[in-house]
């Protein structure tokens, strides 16, 4: 334990700072001169408050953390040694665990919770990049293989740090395609676009973190072809940062008030996004449904109930599909 002091030896996001501030002017400022509209106020002060409490929390749970990695690995009688080779092969598993951490965080609910503040801009910037739920730490139990596999707590904690660092500079449109072998290796500008995207085609794919073969080799590999829309399905209207973090949780709370088995309440937490698995929520749906079809119906009813044709001829033009009003 009195090892925990070189953890500030060894951070090296304050040396990545002031690269991280240099790479959002010069976007913000080719945005406005090339009239892109990169940015937007509101989003971009959205983004730095959720950043802000991601890194209070980052920092507050790093002691934690690395305390609950040194136990692991203080634990299994084998390890791996602290050299070149064992970095690499140590941000490998790391980068393939966080292929898995972010593919389950599209695919379960309770996972997506931690997760769906990040896709809740409609901007893609450098600044996306700092919108980390203040939850996701809790994602971290993805991460227990690595001690346990024999890879000390300090090479962990490096080779973390640079993947979540890699991802910085994929949040851009400024960069388009790269040479074919960079991005059949890697994971681009290109590549990540389509995971923010919400485009039918672009749901759900790209979960790599550093190296994309993953997502070939798991099927989940879509390349850029339409220009993406980003965001979520059902957009948010607020840039709160409470609200934006925590807006999820507070709906899968008010669903498992309803649910009337324990059954249901595992399908809340565990299905995917979206799923209707309780009564409630088939009622609830119902009556949007029914309200929408009311709305839409009624211009139609309204003119077919004023609407008295003045001849056979008016009439029948009337009932043509193309001359018919519609809501």
């Amino acid at each position: 334990m009195d090892q925990l002091a070189e953890l500030d030896n060894i951070t090296i996001m304050h040396l990545a700072a002031p690269i991280i501030i240099a790479s959002v002017l010069i976007e913000w400022y080719v945005g406005v001169k090339k009239k892109r509209n990169y940015y937007e106020k509101k989003d971009f002060m959205a983004a730095l408050g959720i950043g802000a409490g991601s890194a209070i929390v980052g920092a507050s749970l790093k002691i934690v953390f690395f305390t609950a990695s040194m136990m692991i690995y203080n634990a299994v009688p084998w390890a791996i040694p602290r050299s070149w080779w064992g970095f690499v092969v140590g941000f490998i598993a790391v980068d393939f665990l966080r292929y898995w951490a972010h593919r389950i965080s599209h695919e379960q609910r309770l996972w997506w919770a931690t997760h769906v503040t990040h896709h809740s801009s409609e901007k893609m910037n450098f600044a996306i990049s700092l919108r980390t739920s203040w939850t996701a730490p809790i994602k971290f139990l993805f991460f227990l293989p690595v001690p346990f596999l024999g890879f000390d707590p300090f090479t962990f904690f490096v080779c973390h740090q640079l993947a979540v660092l890699y991802q910085f500079w994929v949040h851009t449109e400024l960069i388009r395609k790269l040479p074919a072998p960079f991005e059949y290796i890697f994971v681009t500008p290109s590549h990540h676009r389509v995971h923010h995207g919400s485009n039918p085609k672009y749901i759900d794919k790209n979960y790599g973190s550093t190296f994309i073969f993953w997502d070939r080799m798991f099927g989940t590999f879509q390349k850029e072809e339409e220009k993406p829309t980003y965001g979520l399905t059902t957009p948010v209207s607020s840039y709160n940062p409470f609200y934006l973090v925590f807006h999820e949780w507070v709906d899968i709370f008010k669903d498992l008030r309803y649910a009337r088995s324990l059954r249901e309440a595992w399908d809340i937490l565990f299905k995917p996004p979206g799923t209707v698995v309780t009564a409630n929520q088939r009622e609830r749906d119902a009556r949007t449904t029914q309200e929408t079809e009311t709305i839409d119906v009624a211009p139609t009813l309204h003119v077919a109930a004023t609407a008295v044709p003045a001849d056979l001829e008016l009439e029948e033009r009337l009932s043509q599909p193309e001359n018919r009003r519609v809501g």
